[in-house]
């Protein structure tokens, strides 16, 4: 009864809120983070060290759990399925926003723009189009010449169906006016193995992956896909300076929860994920994996998605391909 009484008046005089809020109660337990692709790819490595300061900050271990599979979709569709009470969370690229227009609904079992939610961007990362040195391309415009005069006779390796480095890879081609084949792996490290062996002839690969065995002398880098040039590889040409204009592509990574996550957690991780982006510590981790902090509020990021929704909607159809 003494307790009671003292409870009562502690709310009457403001000291206790009369419901806990769900930001007051969460994070409560262990969170999971799904990153589809495999470790060593640049979502897994920029979500590693974004997870490893947040859990520090939120008080709660984070557990990372790479799900592999068809393009990402395998692993952002277990997150689409999974309770919308901030417990589970996704890391993905930019392929989150292409599956949409090269998987059809049914393939995935959900649905990327409606049933997954943007919590925050995290990293923006320039990629680089390589080529063997054994395939002797000392040049993009040498293999684009290659290309045109044996069609059909080039390939190219990605990540997966849908993925990044894929359609990537396809606004090359369209820029450049050439064929090839696509050759999808299960992710990004793999799909380094198949151009460094010489099974394929390019891949766009993120800087930070491709940098030593460019500087090895294993690999030739022929064009950075972003519109400026790398800090990183300062000496190797856009793609519009090595002569195929209208051929940027950039890569990033974001957060994602499943739709109805309750807006007051969405908006308590994009303020924590805000704070670990500007933190020293990250901006230090994120240069030794070449990447820059990506900071948008949660309705800044929706409108971000929209765009980037639509616009590879746009550049699948404009280069023919079909649900996988």
């Amino acid at each position: 009864m003494k307790h009671y009484l003292a409870r009562v008046i502690c709310i009457a005089l403001g000291l206790l809120p009369l419901v806990s809020t769900g930001q007051d109660a969460w994070p409560s337990k262990p969170i999971k983070v799904i990153v589809p692709f495999g470790p060593g790819s640049a979502a897994d490595a920029s979500g590693r060290a974004v997870v490893d300061l947040l859990s520090k900050q939120l008080g709660q271990p984070i557990i990372v759990e790479n799900r592999v599979g068809a393009g990402g979709t395998v692993g952002a569709g277990a997150v689409a399925k999974a309770a919308p009470d901030g417990y589970t969370l996704l890391i993905h690229s930019n392929s989150h926003t292409v599956t949409a227009s090269t998987y059809t609904l049914a393939q995935m079992g959900y649905d990327p723009a409606r049933d997954l939610v943007g919590v925050s961007p995290l990293a923006l990362t320039p990629s680089v189009f390589v080529t063997a040195t054994s395939k002797g391309f000392a040049t993009m415009q040498a293999l684009i010449d290659h290309a045109k005069a044996k069609p059909d006779s080039i390939n190219y390796a990605s990540a997966g169906m849908g993925s990044v480095t894929h359609l990537g890879a396809e606004r090359l081609k369209l820029a450049g006016n050439f064929k090839g084949t696509h050759i999808p792996m299960k992710s990004t490290p793999e799909a380094m193995t198949e151009v460094l062996s010489g099974r394929a002839d390019y891949f766009m690969s993120p800087i930070g992956l491709a940098a030593q065995h460019i500087r090895a002398g294993k690999l030739v880098a022929l064009g950075v896909s972003s519109s400026k040039r790398s800090n990183v590889l300062p000496n190797v040409p856009t793609t519009a300076e090595a002569g195929v204009v209208n051929a940027e592509y950039d890569t990033w990574m974001g957060m994602y929860a499943p739709a109805k996550t309750p807006k007051d957690i969405l908006e308590r991780l994009n303020r924590e994920v805000a704070k670990v982006l500007r933190s020293p510590e990250l901006q230090a981790r994120y240069e030794t994996i070449v990447m820059t902090p990506f900071i948008l509020s949660v309705d800044e990021f929706a409108v971000y998605l929209k765009k980037d929704f639509d616009m590879n909607a746009q550049l699948v159809k404009q280069a023919g391909l079909s649900p996988n």
